[in-house]
């Protein structure tokens, strides 16, 4: 039996899962992404028997996060893209499920394939594969994030060319060497999103005595971060709560103070693109050398990250084309050509 005719076989329905740190997405084939969602969830507080039913899920309950009412919990369940609360996770999950309609599409038993970071435990993948199970996937088979993303990229997997993907989520940094349908080289930091808007958060306090609230933080990031401090000023305002007195206080904050806020996290992640082209076979390194690196997933939407990286390697940088679904887009299109060894079975 042919591998095409192996993995149609091994993956009838094509449910492709991202169940990331920040945001969960579901790809099908035939309908593309049917689903894409922050991975957040809000229970209804029960003293009794611990977290009560679900009030409300992704985007209605990130809106809640850190204001909701005394008696609604709302929960990110992942944490550097893995499950840091299993009850949470799995529920969220079903509410997923529900939302994209899988059941009404294929039956009751759905067969899902669900990227994971290369650095998850085998504690933490049989996490997320029972998650699935408990939430109504008929099987489950993971795929490393690196391998996912480059697929979705566009990149030549199957080639004997060595390509580098770059995965910036929401908990973790990926960085990928790929050949040939597998991945030569793999490295991951626990470095994302959340982190830049934890550093941000932090500098602010510590210079302007101000504290931002997470999604505040999140849309200074989104406006006027950067990851480089040779560009022209931007400013904006954001609102917080002052250290002194515990009153509502407006700072005006630039793209330099992001810059600057942002500096350790990204010196982790470049860090990990160094040791990478370091260590991977050095007849990779040669292509790569010729073909650049690729970056994908939302962490790759910040300004001028690609500048900083092509200046720090000396080597071509680009940004995928829709890099926050690149993921779940090639871990729906990896069951057609890649390798059989390169999933996690």
């Amino acid at each position: 039996m042919s591998h095409h005719a192996f993995f149609n076989r091994l993956f009838p329905q094509g449910v492709a899962v991202d169940l990331g740190t920040a945001n969960t997405l579901i790809y099908t084939r035939g309908k593309g992404i049917v689903l894409n969602q922050p991975s957040v969830v809000c229970f209804q507080k029960n003293t009794d028997v611990g977290q009560g039913r679900v009030t409300a899920v992704g985007d209605q309950a990130k809106q809640l996060l850190g204001r909701s009412p005394g008696n609604v919990e709302a929960v990110r369940p992942m944490r550097h893209g893995v499950i840091a609360n299993f009850s949470a996770a799995e529920r969220m999950f079903r509410e997923f499920i529900d939302m994209a309609q899988l059941r009404s599409m294929f039956g009751r038993r759905a067969e899902f394939t669900i990227c994971v970071p290369s650095n998850a435990t085998a504690v933490e993948r049989r996490a997320i594969r029972e998650a699935a199970l408990a939430a109504g996937a008929a099987k489950v088979t993971l795929i490393g994030e690196s391998l996912a993303a480059a697929v979705g990229a566009g990149l030549p997997v199957s080639e004997a060319r060595g390509s580098m993907v770059v995965d910036i989520g929401g908990g973790t940094t990926e960085v990928g060497v790929v050949s040939l349908g597998g991945v030569a080289y793999q490295t991951s930091v626990r470095v994302g999103g959340d982190q830049f808007d934890a550093a941000i958060i932090a500098h602010v306090r510590s210079t302007y005595g101000v504290i931002l609230g997470d999604q505040t933080a999140e849309l200074v990031k989104k406006t006027i971060g950067t990851a480089t401090l040779d560009v022209p000023h931007q400013r904006m305002r954001a609102v917080g709560r002052s250290l002194n007195d515990g009153l509502p206080r407006t700072v005006e904050l630039t793209n330099h103070d992001v810059a600057e806020a942002l500096a350790v996290p990204l010196k982790t992640v470049i860090g990990a693109v160094k040791n990478a082209l370091e260590n991977a076979p050095p007849e990779l390194i040669t292509d790569i050398a010729d073909t650049g690196i690729v970056l994908t997933g939302g962490g790759a939407l910040l300004a001028n990250l690609d500048k900083r990286l092509c200046d720090e390697t000396g080597l071509a940088v680009r940004i995928a084309d829709e890099p926050l679904t690149c993921a779940v887009r090639g871990a729906g299109a990896a069951v057609d050509y890649v390798d059989s060894a390169s999933f996690l079975q």
